[in-house]
């Protein structure tokens, strides 16, 4: 959920303009945001929603096939996503 202002860019909280998939499948922060002054704040808020959640659920998985977190590691942090997920859309009324 992007929070938008006068005084923020477009692409401001935007998960996949801030933080988008590069070509070898990892997330990547553009050439073009270092040079932003609200860079940090930008991807706070991109992380902070649903997409971020996703995010953090994309890295549980690599750590799972890498062999670095074990199935019920796993499983617990993935239920513990969810949850979040559930809370956040009761609070803001967006859908899973």
């Amino acid at each position: 959920m992007a929070i938008k202002t006068d005084k923020h860019p477009s692409c401001f909280g935007i998960l996949n303009s801030v933080f988008p998939v590069s070509e070898n499948g990892l997330r990547e922060t553009p050439a073009s945001c270092f040079k932003c002054t609200y860079k940090t704040e930008c991807l706070k808020t991109a992380m902070g929603g649903f997409e971020g959640i996703e995010v953090h659920e994309e890295i549980l998985d690599r750590a799972y096939e890498s062999g670095i977190i074990g199935f019920f590691g796993r499983w617990s942090k993935k239920k513990d996503m969810h949850r979040q997920k559930k809370i956040m859309q009761k609070n803001t009324g967006e859908e899973l």
